[in-house]
């Protein structure tokens, strides 16, 4: 039996959706970057990573300069100079030369203010370190909204201009049934401004999608940069462990924001000990060599001459006052001691809100994610019954355009989704502190190869 023309155009409406879909997928990936490749081409190129890791090498030799104020202190000076002399009494007019040269060491012994520099060099290191683990974590997160945008905005593209090819087959199918009077004018002009409303869309979708090329290859210092899509049938792992409180638990160690208040709230406290120091005394072994050479002849004696000197000693220096400048200063770093706890326990509330908030927002996500699965199959349903019904008559040609436009963005919504939720999940790790690039090697699992 031969098929109505109506039939025979719906069917072709068809092909261009699953052929669009099939050949996304199954087309080759040339020259393809996996997430962790293009984040390893971000750390070696990203400025602002670049720049936390040079002023992290900058703390650690800060850090390192605290030690000079416990060790000894040596120093050698030399001098040379001509003397005259003219006495008239007696007649005495002549001149010598003169040498001397001094070698002097300073051992400390006894420097509270000295000690706790020291020990502020330690927690500088950490502070440091602090901080270049939230600038590699804040990369991971970049490149990886980067990457996930650019894949968002090919699938969006893919699926504007399958719904493009879609519509325009409708197009075809509603003038030909209008040549042949099985359907009205109304049809061909509801599915030309559909069709012309898709062509819009595509515009826009093919400059967003340049528009994320751009900032992705920026990012990571490659040219024409070519994520890695996911791989079909996606599978999304869920978070684990499934428990937040466990998450608030891990944040409050290996935060890195928390270690950087926790690192500033140690160096604070040092600091109220180095201004204590101003009241007490301070006691240095001091030692020195001094040898003076008179090369010629003195204003004394008609020989040259030369005397060695050496002393060793202990250097004690009691501050008695200093015009309440010590004190003053007790108060200051008292202050910003408080300051600094009080900064601790903000930032661990936030971190505590941050995780929480993330938390939930992976949940929500694989929800939003398997509802839109339902949906997909929803809207395919209804656009298989409307194409049906517009083939026997009992549906109009907007009632299948409408169908079309629910599918391809209920496709378009769950990769979207999808993406959210991978992306989501580093996010709870940055939110917890616990952020590593080994996490991208799980997400590397879900791409084609």
């Amino acid at each position: 039996m031969k098929l109505p023309s109506r039939l025979s155009a719906s069917c072709r409406s068809m092909l261009p959706l699953s052929i669009a879909i099939a050949l996304a997928a199954l087309a080759p990936v040339a020259q393809a970057q996996s997430l962790v490749e293009l984040y390893e081409s971000a750390r070696a190129f990203d400025a602002n990573f670049q720049s936390a890791k040079l002023q992290y090498d900058a703390n650690l030799a800060r850090a390192e300069q605290a030690k000079a104020g416990i060790l000894p202190i040596a120093g050698l000076s030399a001098g040379a100079s001509r003397i005259g002399v003219d006495n008239t009494t007696p007649s005495i007019n002549t001149s010598f030369n003169t040498q001397n040269a001094t070698l002097s060491a300073i051992q400390p012994l006894y420097r509270p203010a000295n000690w706790a520099t020291y020990a502020q060099g330690f927690k500088q290191v950490d502070l440091a370190r602090a901080q270049l683990e939230s600038a590699s974590q804040d990369l991971i997160v970049r490149t990886s909204q980067g990457y996930f945008d650019v894949l968002a905005a090919q699938d969006t593209l893919t699926f504007v201009r399958a719904q493009k090819e879609a519509v325009a087959e409708q197009l075809a199918s509603a003038k030909r049934n209008f040549e042949v009077g099985t359907s009205t004018i109304t049809d061909t002009r509801e599915a030309q401004a559909r069709y012309d409303l898709v062509t819009a869309q595509e515009i826009a979708a093919e400059n967003d999608l340049r528009v994320k090329k751009i900032a992705l290859d920026q990012l990571v210092g490659v040219t024409e940069s070519q994520p890695k899509p996911l791989a079909a049938p996606v599978s999304l792992s869920t978070v684990l462990p499934a428990e937040v409180t466990t998450w608030v638990r891990q944040s409050e160690l290996l935060h890195p924001a928390i270690r950087q208040a926790q690192s500033n709230a140690e160096i604070a406290d040092l600091e109220v000990q180095k201004a204590e120091a101003g009241h007490k005394p301070t006691l240095d072994a001091t030692a020195s060599y001094n040898v003076t050479r008179n090369p010629s002849t003195t204003a004394q004696s008609g020989i040259s001459s030369r005397a060695n000197t050496s002393s060793v000693g202990l250097l004690l220096n009691v501050p008695l006052f200093a015009g309440f400048a010590t004190q003053n200063r007790i108060r200051e770093t008292l202050a910003l001691r408080d300051k600094a706890l009080s900064d601790l326990e903000g930032t661990r509330r936030t971190v505590a809100q941050n995780v929480r908030t993330a938390f939930f927002g992976v949940q929500s996500g694989q929800g939003q994610v398997r509802a839109l699965e339902a949906a997909e199959r929803s809207s395919q349903s209804a656009l298989d019954a409307n194409k049906l019904g517009y083939q026997v008559g009992v549906r109009i040609n907007i009632d299948v355009l409408n169908s079309q436009s629910q599918l391809f963005q209920t496709k378009r919504d769950l990769a979207q989704a999808r993406y959210n939720v991978l992306l989501g999940d580093l996010r709870l790790r940055q939110a917890s502190g616990t952020l590593t690039p080994e996490d991208l090697q799980q997400i590397n699992g879900l791409l084609a190869r």
